[in-house]
């Protein structure tokens, strides 16, 4: 990996990608979301300060443990004067994150412990169907077996049928 002089102050896109490890579309793309910023020379190229570098890396460790991109951006924009994340702002922020995870993996579990009921049986207004309409989301709306575009004015949505047994549930 290529160091960098301390009397370097801003970084190339490219010695930022080296010495982070994000590729340049990547950091490209960071910059379009308003989680990095780059000033410009008269030759048009980016420059980034050197506090990009724990900017870049709060960004992707935060995306490893799979928190949106514009809940980042939120929690950068609520450091004073757009500072650099320091150890304490990671500290601070991942436990506000540790519900949103802990709501996730219990999702995920869920879906986990359900993988082979109701597969592809269609029936999406079926109370059991965790995977295709967990919490009858759908059955709320509309009966039936499929979802249907709700036309403007097209006046109320029909009231609720019961809908067929799933095909898991039926006995053999």
């Amino acid at each position: 990996m290529p160091q960098i002089p301390e009397k370097i102050h801003e970084l190339t896109v490219g010695q930022l990608a080296a010495r982070s490890g994000a590729a340049v579309s990547a950091l490209h793309f960071y910059e379009s979301k308003g989680l990095i910023t780059s000033r410009r020379t008269s030759g048009n190229q980016r420059r980034y300060s050197r506090d990009a570098l724990r900017r870049v890396a709060f960004v992707r460790a935060a995306q490893r443990v799979g928190i949106p991109l514009a809940t980042i951006r939120e929690a950068l924009a609520e450091l004073p004067e757009e500072r650099t994340p320091t150890r304490e702002d990671w500290s601070r922020l991942s436990e506000n994150w540790r519900s949103e995870l802990d709501e996730r993996i219990k999702q995920l579990n869920r879906l986990r412990d359900h993988l082979t009921d109701c597969i592809g049986c269609g029936c999406l207004s079926l109370e059991g169907c965790v995977l295709s309409n967990p919490d009858d989301v759908f059955g709320e709306r509309q009966a039936g077996s499929r979802l249907m575009v709700e036309r403007r004015g097209a006046g109320p949505a029909p009231t609720r049928t019961p809908s067929r047994p799933c095909v898991s549930d039926t006995p053999d």
